[in-house]
Formats: structure tokens, C-alpha cells, sequence
């Protein structure tokens, strides 16, 4: 995992000031890194009856995609407010700086339907714990969450309900 931390750029004071923005955009652009990301993410899952993954927008789009298509599930978005077609069912919830929502398709994933989530970061665990309840109001039985990044000095983890597991690739 050195070889995709040392692809991994810190920005301090991005978006504001006190934040360290972790850019994952130096991995994207490696063919080989971003194939041995994406393996990486795939390996706890394999066997595991994965039959669709939840990217959160928006960069969990590019890993979760990639990563449906590693473990042959379908991909489904989930999505800033306005984004999707009607009907939708969404979720409100708190960043760690500043309030979103997220919304996904009523019939993107039926009930008992096994499903990943999948994001780039985990930080102060909000946005995770919001597609954590939003797929449970789907009905889908969730296998787990990946990230590629943790922040453990924001405790995020705290906040993932439940005895699925949560793997992080990389932690700062």
C-alpha cells in the first residue's frame, strides 16, 4: 500500500482553513496504481455475493464503478439532491463542514439485495452513515463498506453502525 499512499497528495486548507484535503487524482491518473487501488478494495469482497456497489458522489463513483465491474455487480450512484429522476428516496445529514443530502433511486436495489458502499474517504463518517441508512430504507442487506482513505483522528468509524465490516486501504 506505500506505493498508492506516496500517490496520494495532502492540501492543507482546502476547502477551508484547518482542513487537509487528501487528493486521490495522482492515483487516478496511474494505470498501475489505480488497478492495484481497485484490487485492493475488491479483495474482502470477493465471494462474498456482491451484487451491487454504492458509490457515493462523486468520487466514490470512480472507485465503486471500477469496483462493480471487478466483482461482477452492478453499479449504483448515489446522488447529490436533483440529480435523479423521480422517484428517489433520499437521506439529510451532516459534513464536517456544512449540511448535504444524498438520494438514490426508489428501484435502483431490491429489498434483500446484497450491496456494497463504496467512497474515497472516510472522515468525520457522516456521509458514510447516511448511505448506510438510506440503502436500510432500500431494504438491501449490506455486506460492508471499502474506502481508500481514513482519517482516524476524525473517528468516523464511531459513527458506521452495525457488525458489517468497514475496510480502509490507506490511513492518515
Amino acid at each position: 500500500m506505500q506505493d498508492l499512499q506516496a500517490l496520494i497528495r495532502a492540501i492543507p486548507d482546502f476547502p477551508q482553513p484547518g482542513v487537509v484535503f487528501r487528493d486521490v487524482t495522482p492515483l487516478l491518473a496511474d494505470a498501475g496504481a489505480f488497478a492495484r487501488c481497485i484490487d485492493a478494495l475488491a479483495e474482502p469482497w470477493l465471494g462474498e455475493g456482491v451484487r451491487a456497489v454504492c458509490g457515493i458522489e462523486s468520487r466514490g463513483f470512480i472507485f465503486g464503478a471500477a469496483l462493480a465491474q471487478k466483482l461482477g455487480a452492478g453499479f449504483v450512484p448515489l446522488r447529490k439532491p436533483g440529480k435523479l429522476p423521480p422517484p428517489v428516496v433520499g437521506i439529510d445529514y451532516a459534513l464536517e463542514y456544512g449540511h448535504d443530502r444524498l438520494e438514490v433511486r426508489a428501484d435502483a436495489l431490491q429489498p434483500g439485495e446484497r450491496a456494497l458502499l463504496v467512497d474515497d474517504v472516510l472522515a468525520t463518517g457522516g456521509t458514510l452513515a447516511a448511505a448506510q441508512r438510506l440503502l436500510g430504507r432500500l431494504g438491501a442487506e449490506l455486506v460492508g463498506a471499502g474506502v481508500v482513505i481514513e482519517l482516524p483522528a476524525l473517528q468516523g468509524r464511531a459513527r458506521w453502525q452495525g457488525s458489517v465490516p468497514l475496510h480502509a486501504l490507506l490511513r492518515y
